[in-house]
């Protein structure tokens, strides 16, 4: 892929509105999702519920592209569609998450550190035969008792720089994604440090090793409370602070930032986003979205793993669909979420 397609492909992610749908939760990950409906987590149950992700009538409408898992891109729809060339066939861009987890940072309690780089050139080579225009490599931040360290933050950085050159090299549009965690009882301005050091440390990797800025995507947290902090930023609040910070450490010529949702609920997450843009129409950068659980739980909800409930799962995701999209645009509101 030439750089003007690469530079096209990462444009095409974040313009008109559209956004990112997760959906490259790992075995155990959707095991547990399955486990709130009862469902046992079997590979044909795990094609099925994909398959009507994938296949969501009007979902290109507010969709761009979709983060496929291993599993997902190597399977096919009811109909013998390989997943890639179906979403290809809607005009939406398959992703793929090629980290292998984040695991236990060696002399760093309580903080970890992503692998998965080991035959990464080999397995985007491949990925890109099955039809991945973009891929996703997630570091994980976690904030507690003198934590985290430069070393950890460093390191994620470094790692992720790697992973974005060997995904320019094949031809395939790299997302950073360095998840500063919202799990503790952290204030709004420990998250906005933490963010901060995170993103300093991540564009120094990727400027040293030379990775096209042009030609990548940031995917990051809000900077939000702490899930336990007495004190909650309310929405206004996390606008101003995330917009402030990103726009303090991001380069102008990075084509889109794309958040996620972190465990916020789906009508949070989206009123956060929307607040962004309707305040900053002038930012160098569309902000959009990349939500997993923030545009499913809905919809895996309605589903309940049968196949009556299919065209109603599909109505509850693409609902929250257009309010992302809408959020995107600074023109969603709570009152869309009672109507019909």
């Amino acid at each position: 892929m030439s750089a003007a397609e690469l530079e096209a492909t990462a444009k095409a992610m974040v313009e008109n509105g559209k956004g990112i749908l997760a959906i490259d939760e790992s075995t155990p990950t959707i095991g547990k999702r399955f486990d709130t409906i009862n469902l046992e987590s079997t590979e044909e149950n795990r094609r099925a519920y994909r398959d009507l992700l994938i296949t969501n009538p009007g979902g290109k409408e507010y969709i761009s592209g979709m983060i496929l898992f291993d599993e997902t891109i190597r399977q096919s729809t009811s109909d013998g569609t390989p997943f890639a060339k179906a979403l290809i066939d809607q005009g939406i861009m398959p992703g793929i998450k090629v980290d292998t987890g984040a695991k236990e940072f060696a002399l760093h309690p309580n903080e970890k550190i992503t692998e998965g780089l080991d035959g990464l050139r080999d397995r985007l080579a491949e990925y890109k035969t099955l039809g991945a225009k973009f891929a996703k490599w997630r570091a994980v931040i976690t904030i507690g008792d003198n934590i985290p360290s430069q070393a950890c933050i460093d390191a994620n950085a470094h790692a992720l720089a790697r992973y974005a050159g060997l995904c320019q090299e094949a031809g395939i549009v790299p997302m950073v994604e360095p998840e500063v965690l919202m799990d503790a009882d952290n204030t709004i301005e420990l998250c906005y440090e933490v963010t901060e050091k995170t993103l300093s440390a991540l564009f120094s990797a990727l400027k040293s090793q030379d990775i096209s800025i042009e030609h990548t995507i940031l995917k990051i947290n809000m900077v939000i409370s702490g899930k336990q902090c007495s004190t909650q930023a309310d929405v206004q609040e996390v606008a101003d602070q995330t917009v402030r910070c990103l726009v303090k450490n991001v380069p102008a010529e990075l084509p889109g930032i794309v958040f996620l949702s972190g465990g916020q609920s789906e009508e949070l997450a989206t009123a956060h986003l929307n607040a962004m843009n309707a305040n900053n129409p002038e930012l160098p950068w569309p902000l959009s979205f990349s939500y997993g659980r923030a545009l499913q739980a809905p919809c895996i909800k309605a589903w309940e793993g049968k196949a009556e409930n299919v065209e109603a799962a599909q109505k509850a995701l693409l609902h929250r669909s257009k309010c992302n999209s809408l959020a995107c645009k600074g023109e969603y509101s709570s009152d869309m979420e009672n109507a019909s």
